[in-house]
């Protein structure tokens, strides 16, 4: 259903041809083939996804998004007029309404009726002490029917930030609080429940560890920067792991020769708990340009194969060790390999000079 969606939204779009030389034939072919073929192991083995898109793939949000467009668009045009709604707000999944009294179930189940293989369930909450949150702000009706806006926390939410004496860059964590504030300055619309937010945000962090010259520093406005045309421009960035006391230092050098460092943790919960992928055998890789390195030398020996790795590994092995198991003096072996069919530059090597390659 939602190729034949994306196909007729692409069918209508009179400047396709200003932006793309590719026909919507070729468009459709290759995002249905991007749609279709998605694949993944666990625990090694490996299956086909036969319903959805892909998570983490680029184009799933888009895909999405479309087939969104088109089912509220349909429900809309279909919903009977004493239960269509005043007002249909969406963002992504999340619909803020405004329906007649007593609408809200029906046109729940008119939304539902609109995508055929059942696997979109539209549900809803009601207004509830003349307040209803969407997305991260709470709606509140007010006593003359106005409405004002505050910062919408779950029941579940915890106030836990990063924490203050936690091993990141200081810029991270001062970002926590400018995002927090610039969050309630955008979403809180009276002055006094700006204040009161901006008390609930200081005492959260303060029992993260944040002192005082922290939320100051964040509060500071800060100069305007005025651009002397006479300064070299950057010469690009760099982004490296970091470490507390070295990198600081390191940003500094960097800056001195017209390169802006930025850092980010090397250790997350992320590295330490998510594994979306299984690990692959290395030796069950095939195409691949691999590297020898020598036990007994500073030399290695890169190879390419079209095989498994693991094959040719074998290979190289056994082919060494027939080659040093042979009872040569240093000379002798020389006039051996010289005189010997070339296998490999890896071979020769272990013969003339018996060294031993790692396995």
């Amino acid at each position: 259903m939602t190729i034949k969606i994306i196909r007729k939204r692409l069918e209508d779009d009179n400047t396709l041809n200003e932006r793309t030389k590719l026909s919507i034939d070729d468009i459709m072919e290759v995002l249905e083939f991007a749609l279709t073929t998605t694949y993944f192991s666990f625990r090694g083995q490996i299956y086909q996804q036969r319903f959805g898109t892909a998570m983490g793939s680029p184009v799933s949000p888009i895909v999405a998004n479309l087939y969104m467009e088109w089912l509220e668009q349909e429900a809309l045009v279909t919903a009977p007029l004493d239960i269509k709604p005043r007002l249909w707000k969406r963002y992504v999944d999340d619909v803020l309404e405004i329906v007649n009294k007593g609408s809200a179930e029906p046109l729940t189940e008119h939304l539902n009726q609109i995508d055929k293989t059942g696997n979109i369930k539209f549900t809803f909450e009601t207004e509830e002490n003349k307040q209803i949150p969407f997305l991260d702000t709470l709606i509140v009706k007010k006593p003359n029917g106005s409405i004002k806006l505050l910062v919408y926390r779950k029941a579940t939410h915890t106030d836990q930030y990063l924490h203050f004496q936690s091993h990141h860059p200081l810029q991270h964590k001062l970002s926590v609080i400018r995002t927090l504030m610039d969050r309630k300055d955008k979403v809180v619309t009276e002055e006094k429940d700006r204040e009161l937010e901006e008390s609930r945000i200081k005492e959260a962090l303060s029992r993260c560890g944040y002192p005082e010259w922290a939320f100051k520093s964040v509060k500071k406005p800060s100069k305007p920067v005025v651009k002397d045309q006479s300064q070299t421009k950057s010469r690009g960035f760099v982004c490296l792991p970091y470490k507390q006391g070295l990198s600081e230092k390191t940003k500094r050098i960097f800056k001195k020769h017209g390169y802006q460092a930025n850092f980010k943790p090397h250790k997350t919960l992320r590295n330490h708990l998510v594994h979306p992928k299984d690990k692959r055998d290395v030796k069950t890789t095939a195409d691949c340009v691999y590297e020898i390195p020598c036990l007994g030398c500073p030399k290695s020996y890169i190879g390419e194969t079209s095989r498994l790795f693991g094959t040719r590994m074998k290979e190289h092995k056994s082919e060494s060790d027939a080659a040093s198991e042979k009872p040569y003096t240093r000379a002798q072996r020389k006039t051996s390999v010289e005189s010997a069919p070339r296998k490999s530059a890896l071979t020769d090597h272990v013969a003339e000079d018996n060294h031993v390659i790692a396995s």
